[in-house]
């Protein structure tokens, strides 16, 4: 392949989870930084053990020849004034470009049952037609913020929230001004959704402009749909791994982003139990498949 203007990068997930702060409550950040390094990664996004103060933190990133690449962003477009929503994606744009970042993951968080304890297949929210036209409107008012900044805002399709399915993913992209609205593309959540990653990819990769790349174990997502679980039983139980390590071809998702001159980073993210799962094993691992399977 020749991929060009792409970099690697880890997201921090892997040493300590946002969500659950039991996971991975012993690894601190230096650790979690350094390891990143160690496997080969020169970009990474914002963890929960990262240094608030954004000039102390850009000086540890930049000691281990780390950048961050990208900041998830939670949008509550359909619950709060705009007003409100664009001074908070505002102040993190602010921080995200000090850092050398280039892009903004948003996910639209009003309803969102990722973080809870409700079955993530049977009670994740649907929007209506207002909620839609709301949304989408609001999106292209954030995108024009952040080109203004020199930044792109990038939507972030995930489980237990509006945009889950690969209708409402397609519905998302129709909707939305392509100026100002890019796709962060996530392996993983299709795959976790039953959608075919390689489909989506296909008809939405120019319009991307992030990527994470995230592995599932199909075993696990089964019972979670069995069982009625939730998202977060999920990621507990184990149904992300990192790249190579889970049922998910990568090999022609790099292809299509390949065949569509994909520039930015590939960034890998998978939510494990570090107790389980050591962190700096997975990332070699991930690094190593990368390598022998996009040729980066």
């Amino acid at each position: 392949m020749a991929f060009k203007n792409v970099r690697l990068g880890i997201a921090p997930i892997g040493w300590t989870n946002d969500d659950m702060p039991d996971l991975g409550g012993e690894n601190t950040f230096e650790q979690c930084v350094s390891e990143m390094a160690l496997a080969g990664f020169t970009g990474c996004e914002v963890g929960n053990k990262y240094p608030a103060d954004r000039a102390a933190l850009k000086e540890a990133l930049g000691l281990r020849g780390l950048t961050v690449c990208n900041r998830w962003f939670s949008s509550f477009l359909l619950e709060k004034p705009f007003a409100e929503v664009a001074a908070e994606f505002e102040a993190q744009l602010d921080f995200l470009a000090f850092l050398g970042a280039r892009v903004i993951g948003a996910s639209e968080q009003s309803g969102s049952v990722q973080g809870t304890g409700k079955p993530v297949f049977d009670e994740k929210p649907v929007m209506d037609g207002a909620q839609w036209a709301r949304l989408c409107d609001g999106l292209n008012r954030l995108g024009e913020i952040a080109v203004k900044k020199g930044m792109k805002l990038t939507f972030h399709h995930h489980m237990g929230t509006v945009v889950q399915t690969e209708e409402e993913i397609d519905r998302l992209m129709e909707n939305t001004d392509p100026a100002l609205v890019h796709l962060l593309f996530d392996s993983g959540h299709l795959s976790f959704a039953g959608i075919d990653p390689v489909q989506v990819l296909q008809k939405h990769a120019r319009r991307v402009a992030h990527v994470h790349l995230k592995d599932m174990r199909p075993t696990i997502v089964a019972r979670v749909k069995a069982e009625r679980l939730s998202f977060l039983e999920g990621v507990r139980l184990g149904a992300f791994t990192v790249p190579g390590d889970g049922c998910v071809d990568f090999a022609p998702l790099f292809e299509v982003l390949d065949g569509a001159h994909y520039e930015g980073w590939l960034v890998v993210e998978a939510e494990q139990d570090p107790a389980k799962a050591n962190p700096f094993a997975y990332a070699l691992k991930a690094r190593k498949y990368i390598r022998e399977t996009a040729g980066i």
